[in-house]
């Protein structure tokens, strides 16, 4: 066959290369007391941007799992089956630590590590990440009942992944999923009306129906019901301890935009075992912790998914040449590529600090408590907000070939709003802001004493922070005004962040762009003098 054309100017595959070779993440790293894990870090940022991730992460989504809900005889079975794929994403997460084992491991900046870990290993593959943010979620809330924590941390902590529909206690290591959601109530989970009746064994028995679960193939469960004494929260095993299938009946999986290797469920349950977590009536506040947990995690998935983009697009265009030169040495391109390089910088660091502020809350911090609860509120807000377009525009710089499967751009593209909408979208994480200001105004002075640290390093920020602190004393329409104030707090404390670590180059354009109303809109808008070298010198790392 005669050949009818040669192939050139393409990008070569984006693979073998150390993804935790990012300077944001590993100075946030070693500044947040979890410099000792920096071995390991690099140890999976290998396997992570090796082929053979490349293919776990791919092979696991193009085969989405499958729900049976009865064997060949009729009998209830209720399993989901997974491609062999999503158990090596799984065993390698647990392997190293990305679920629950921080909170058996209480060293300083455990759960810095861990968040490190969990944005390196997330750009393989952000499915898989639910299950293992939940099961790092759990812990917190089933310590509002030491017995329940004191028997299941350790497994839920435990370094191996045991996969299977077995008891609990006899398994190795345990995975937790949530079950909160319903049909009539969303985010509203006061309207929830499964119901929890006590048994006379001391345990509870759950009816109602679950509208989505997160990761239903989990060995344990925390859900909300309505018990004598209120809303409650409680733990249920798929397999009781005699072995038996507790009556938790899977009816359908969820037919989702993105997260496809993951699977989401309704639920049913019929009289099913539950153990009463904490106290009657005290549900949301004992779960709570766990909501907060999984904040984190949809900030560091929204940072880890921008970073992803961020790479694959300065990697593109690299290679790829068009009207004489590669696409990086087109000023407008390196306009895009340096705003995009701002905005995923900006995820991190804020995403690191907050895991720092996490790390030592946990260990007893009041004020690093209350920054969190805040600074975590409004970040969780800006991050997951942005996401999906900064995937937009990382897609865009592909071209063409950035639209077509075989990049991988659409399954990022497709990925990306899920941090905005899981554990609260975006006007429920504003109104999260407001209600964290009211409930504790400490939160305020802990949030203020964090980006005044570097004041006088930028005339927008400074000039930011001041329009700030009129806007928090005007409370007229403060609802209707929850996502412009949510925005600006986000922005002024990725900015204090950026001048207090980050090259100035980056910082300095950053905090123009942002804060001082020369930035369009759109990426690829940043003001003239920007020192775009310096910014994409610093986020080619793992590009070339």
């Amino acid at each position: 066959m005669p050949q009818t054309h040669e192939v050139t100017n393409q990008v070569p595959p984006h693979v073998g290369h150390d993804v935790a070779a990012d300077p944001a993440l590993t100075e946030a790293l070693a500044r947040e007391g979890a410099d000792w894990a920096a071995a390991e870090l690099h140890e999976l940022g290998v396997l992570a941007g090796s082929e053979r991730a490349a293919d776990w992460g791919r092979l696991a989504n193009e085969n989405p799992p499958v729900l049976r809900t009865h064997d060949r005889y009729g009998h209830r079975v209720d399993e989901v089956e997974f491609h062999p794929y999503w158990h090596e994403l799984m065993n390698v997460a647990v392997r190293h630590g990305l679920h629950a084992a921080p909170w058996q491991e209480p060293r300083p900046g455990a759960h810095v590590a861990r968040a490190a870990k969990f944005y390196v290993w997330g750009q393989v593959e952000a499915g898989h990440s639910c299950p293992i943010s939940m099961t790092y979620a759990a812990v917190p809330a089933l310590r509002a009942t030491p017995g329940l924590a004191d028997r299941f941390e350790p497994l839920l902590a435990s370094r191996t992944y045991d996969f299977g529909l077995r008891a609990p206690d006899t398994k190795a290591g345990l995975i937790a999923g949530m079950s909160m959601t319903e049909k009539q109530g969303g985010s509203d989970v006061r309207a929830n009306t499964t119901t929890a009746v006590p048994a006379p064994d001391g345990t509870y028995r759950l009816t109602g129906h679950k509208w989505f679960t997160s990761a239903p193939m989990s060995d344990l469960f925390l859900t909300l019901a309505q018990a004598p004494g209120g809303l409650s929260c409680f733990l249920l095993p798929r397999v009781l301890p005699d072995g038996t299938r507790n009556s938790l009946h899977l009816q359908r999986l969820k037919d989702k935009l993105g997260n496809k290797s993951n699977a989401s469920a309704e639920i049913e349950y019929e009289g099913a075992h539950g153990w009463l977590v904490g106290a009657e009536g005290r549900g949301v506040a004992t779960i709570i912790e766990m909501v907060n947990m999984t904040r984190l995690d949809c900030v560091l998935g929204g940072a880890s998914g921008m970073r992803l983009g961020l790479v694959r697009a300065v990697h593109h265009a690299t290679h790829r040449h068009a009207f004489g030169k590669a696409l990086i040495d087109q000023p407008l391109m390196r306009n895009v590529l340096a705003d995009l390089a701002l905005e995923s910088e900006a995820a991190t660091a804020v995403a690191m600090r907050l895991a720092g502020a996490t790390d030592r809350a946990v260990a007893g911090d009041a004020d690093e408590a209350l920054f969190r609860r805040l600074g975590l509120a409004v970040t969780k807000y800006w991050v997951c907000k942005r996401a999906p377009m900064h995937a937009a525009e990382a897609l865009e710089c592909f071209g063409g070939n950035g639209y077509i499967e075989d990049s991988g751009m659409p399954r990022l593209y497709r990925e990306a709003p899920l941090s905005s909408i899981w554990e609260g979208s975006g006007n429920v994480a504003a109104l999260d802001t407001l209600r964290a200001m009211g409930r504790a105004p400490e939160a305020v002075d802990a949030f203020f004493t964090e980006v005044e640290r570097a004041a006088g390093a930028d005339r927008h920020l400074d000039t930011a922070v001041a329009g700030l602190r009129k806007q928090l004393a005007d409370p007229a329409e403060a609802e209707f005004r929850a996502r412009r104030l949510t925005e600006t707090m986000a922005l002024v404390l990725q900015a204090s962040l950026l001048q207090r670590y980050a090259p100035p180059a980056v910082a300095d354009a950053f905090c123009a762009s942002r804060l001082g109303g020369d930035h369009g809109g759109a990426f690829g808008t940043l003001p003239p003098g920007v020192d775009t070298q310096a910014i994409l010198d610093r986020a080619r790392t793992t590009a070339l």
